[in-house]
């Protein structure tokens, strides 16, 4: 049973799996497609046309500093079929392949194309290729963002690298923990004992998170006009929550805040979104 990409639907998808059975000889359990280990072997009827992923040929590029491979697919059959149909054949073909889930994590843009893409490779190398990838963020990554709010002011962002909801597939609860400081610079980012501050009690933070033996993950922080904001993404049936309320009764540097939402979208993270 699958969400179809659908981010209000993967928790649940993920809860039915988990509350399955055990596999058996004539059954088994899956919250998303899985990749077909004989894909190569497959045909179908696609548009009246007989669609063999041992004929399907893609063009592959990494675009500079993003974690995903944009696709260009190209099948003898698809200069007969229409544009709609050209794409249902290559999302199909890249699930078997791949596995919903990865091509969640790892394709970004899709094109089916009418001509055959310049080296082009055949689609039974996708897998490999895409292993290839993910191996460049096998170790956790942050990165380090500047903006601006929007009232002009500077911003200053950490988020996990890369960041994805398919990763974190039960996490569907925001925690959102707002964190005034006392010591600011001239652009209202946090200094010298508000800084450590903040870094220990992020520290503390993690540790729990930790220690709730993955019921919660620290997605991405921002820091702007003297307010630290915590974005947390976390399984509601853990006590995540209730770790972040009572962390906050320690902060000193003000008026803390926790906020917890449903968030299956992990909308209130959008811009960190990998």
């Amino acid at each position: 049973m699958t969400a179809a990409g659908d981010p209000e639907l993967r928790s649940l998808a993920h809860r039915w799996a988990r509350a399955a059975p055990e596999s058996d000889a004539l059954w088994e359990y899956h919250p998303s497609r899985q990749a077909n280990p004989e894909a190569m072997e497959l045909t179908l009827d696609v548009g009246g046309y007989e669609f063999a992923l041992d004929k399907l040929l893609l063009g592959l590029r990494v675009p500079r500093g993003v974690p995903r491979m944009d696709i260009a697919a190209f099948h003898p059959v698809f200069v007969m079929l229409d544009e709609e149909t050209r794409m249902e054949a290559t999302l199909l073909s890249l699930d078997w392949l791949l596995g919903e889930d990865d091509v969640a994590r790892w394709v970004g843009e899709i094109t089916p194309a009418t001509f055959q893409p310049i080296d082009s490779v055949e689609a039974v190398h996708l897998p490999s290729v895409i292993a290839d990838l993910a191996s460049e963020y096998a170790e956790e990554q942050w990165a380090l963002l500047e903006g601006q709010t929007a009232g002009g002011a500077p911003l200053v962002a950490t988020a996990r690298y890369p960041l994805r909801p398919v990763d974190y597939p039960l996490y569907d609860q925001h925690i959102q923990i707002t964190l005034p400081y006392a010591h600011a610079d001239e652009n209202g980012l946090p200094v010298d004992g508000s800084l450590a501050s903040l870094r220990e009690f992020e520290e503390r933070l993690a540790a729990r998170l930790g220690r709730l033996h993955a019921d919660g993950v620290l997605a991405a922080h921002l820091s702007a006009e003297g307010t630290r904001v915590i974005h947390v993404y976390a399984d509601p049936t853990g006590e995540a929550a209730i770790h972040a309320k009572e962390l906050i009764v320690s902060w000193e540097e003000g008026q803390p805040l926790v906020d917890v939402v449903s968030d299956p979208g992990w909308t209130s993270v959008a811009p960190f979104l990998s």
